[in-house]
C-alpha cells in the first residue's frame, strides 16, 4: 500500500546526540516533521519513524495493535543507542505514551523525555463499549487536524478503526502502570485548548512519575497537534534548550549549536 504524500518516515545522520520523535494514533511522521528537521539542522541524530499501519489508510491500522506500535519505536531506540553517547525520546500525544514507556523500560539508556500533549488515557462512555463495540462497528470519525493554525493541516486518517482504538485503550493502561518506572528528566509541554486529549492525562503523567527533574511549559496558542501550530517554534526552541542543558556535549563540534 502506497505512502500518504509527506507521510513518510525521517532519518537524519548528525552527531553524537540521539533523539526519537514518536507520532501520534492515526497521525504520521508529518505531524513531527518540522521539529524533526529542526533537530536535525542542529546537528543531533534524529530518527522518525512511520509506526505500523499508519500513513496509508484505515485499514491497514484495523490490523495492527499497541504492541506492533511499540516494536517499532523499541527498534529504533536501539538503533541510536548504537551509534549515540546520549539519547533522547520525545513524542506527541500517543507517541507521548509511546516515549514514556521506553523511558520506564530502558532507565538510564536514555537521558531525558520531551512529551506534547501526551494521551494517558481513552475516555468517556466510548472507551467502556470499544471490548464490544468494535465487533459491531469498524470505524468511528477520526480525530487528526485539532490545529488553531489557518491552513495548517495534518495528515492522519479519517476514520478511527475500533479494533486499533481499542488496543490503545489497552496500551495506555499498560503505560499507566509503568509511569512510576519513568525517572529521567521530563519536560511536558501542553495547549489549555486541546479538543482531543484533556489536560487530565499531562496531569496524570505528571503525577505518576518519579522524575525529580520536571519543566511544564503551556502552549496557549495551540490546539492538539501543537507542533503543526502557533507554538510550533517554541515547542522545538524549548526541547532543543532541554536536550543542551542535559547532553553538555552538545554544541562543542563547530555546528551543534548553530542554526
Amino acid at each position: 500500500m502506497p505512502l500518504l504524500p509527506g507521510a513518510e518516515p525521517f532519518r537524519h545522520e548528525g552527531g553524537e546526540i540521539g533523539v526519537l520523535l514518536c507520532h501520534g494514533f492515526t497521525g504520521s511522521p508529518q505531524s513531527l516533521r518540522p521539529w524533526a528537521e529542526y533537530l536535525a539542522e542542529r546537528d543531533l541524530t534524529v530518527s522518525l519513524p512511520l509506526l505500523p499501519g499508519h500513513g496509508t489508510r484505515w485499514e491497514d491500522l484495523q490490523l495492527t495493535g499497541w504492541q506492533d506500535w511499540y516494536a517499532e519505536v523499541d527498534r529504533e531506540l536501539r538503533a541510536l543507542s548504537e551509534r549515540c553517547t546520549q539519547v533522547f525520546v520525545a513524542g506527541l500525544s500517543m507517541g507521548g505514551a509511546l516515549a514514556l514507556r521506553l523511558a520506564a523500560k530502558h532507565g538510564d539508556a536514555i537521558s531525558g523525555v520531551v512529551v506534547v500533549n501526551p494521551a494517558n488515557k481513552v475516555h468517556g462512555l466510548a472507551a467502556y463499549a470499544l471490548p464490544v463495540a468494535r465487533h459491531l462497528v469498524r470505524t468511528t470519525k477520526g480525530i487528526a487536524s485539532d490545529i488553531a493554525l489557518p491552513g495548517s493541516v495534518e495528515i492522519g486518517y479519517d476514520r478511527v478503526p475500533l479494533h486499533a482504538a481499542h488496543s490503545l485503550r489497552r496500551f495506555f493502561q499498560q503505560v499507566d502502570g509503568e509511569l512510576p518506572q519513568v525517572t529521567q528528566p521530563l519536560l511536558l509541554l501542553r495547549s489549555p485548548q486541546d479538543h482531543v486529549v484533556p489536560p487530565a492525562d499531562s496531569a496524570r503523567v505528571l503525577s505518576r512519575i518519579s522524575s525529580t527533574d520536571v519543566q511544564e511549559i503551556l502552549l496557549e496558542q495551540s490546539y492538539h497537534v501543537a507542533t503543526l501550530d502557533h507554538d510550533a517554534d517554541r515547542i522545538f526552541a524549548e526541547s532543543f534548550a532541554f536536550i543542551g542543558r542535559l547532553a553538555p556535549s552538545l554544541g562543542k563540534e563547530g555546528t551543534a549549536a548553530g542554526g
